[in-house]
């Protein structure tokens, strides 16, 4: 695992530049998703992101909250983040390299998690949405964003193999959205919300609460 794991973080770490520089593929749905996602924020919500990225999300959600922990597997996509962050003049978010599987809180818990397009990337999914739900105070809301690509177009779904093949896309696990919405209901989450996308990707946006 530990291998693997390295692996992730060369993948993303070579692709930070690019990644920081492409647009906003859908600004109206990301927009919607922003949207959806600050209903359940509060002035005081403390939030940690899994797989932040360049931390885009986060800085957009940081004026709406108390404190954000973003977090990733690669420090050049943090390090863009920090850069974001002091270029914007945000005092309230905190870039950690990590991957959630390996975080120790130390018995912390939050408000809100976030994992926008990440958990079809992780290995063991079930286990991160266990991690997730430890993570969470009561009543606490897991907001992510998953492909579901056992639910996506038959192309996408051969081409995803042989670009992982040659070393251009990452290690991704084929879910459906029946597998989301089973794994976090026997973890211990109640379905709040779902928009639904009819895009080839079948990348869904869900809003679960802890029991």
């Amino acid at each position: 695992m530990q291998t693997a794991r390295r692996s992730d973080q060369r993948f993303w770490d070579k692709l930070a530049a690019k990644y920081a520089s492409q647009p906003i593929s859908d600004e109206i749905a990301y927009e919607q998703k922003l949207g959806l996602t600050r209903k359940h924020l509060t002035p005081e919500s403390e939030v940690f992101e899994f797989g932040c990225g360049t931390g885009s999300t986060a800085l957009r959600h940081a004026p709406y909250v108390k404190y954000i922990l973003a977090t990733d597997v690669a420090d050049n996509m943090l390090d863009v983040g920090r850069g974001k962050a002091a270029d914007a003049g945000v005092d309230n978010v905190d870039f950690m390299r990590t991957g959630i599987e390996e975080y120790d809180a130390q018995g912390r818990q939050f408000d809100v998690v976030l994992g926008l397009n990440i958990l079809h990337l992780c290995r063991d999914p079930k286990g991160v949405t266990r991690k997730v739900h430890s993570l969470l105070k009561p009543g606490g809301y897991f907001i992510q964003s998953t492909a579901c690509l056992k639910d996506a177009s038959p192309i996408l779904r051969l081409a995803v193999p042989v670009m992982r093949a040659i070393g251009k896309a990452p290690f991704v696990k084929f879910l459906s959205e029946e597998d989301v919405l089973e794994m976090l209901n026997k973890t211990g989450f109640s379905m709040v919300e779902i928009l639904r996308t009819d895009s080839s990707m079948a990348a869904n946006f869900y809003v679960a609460q802890k029991w």
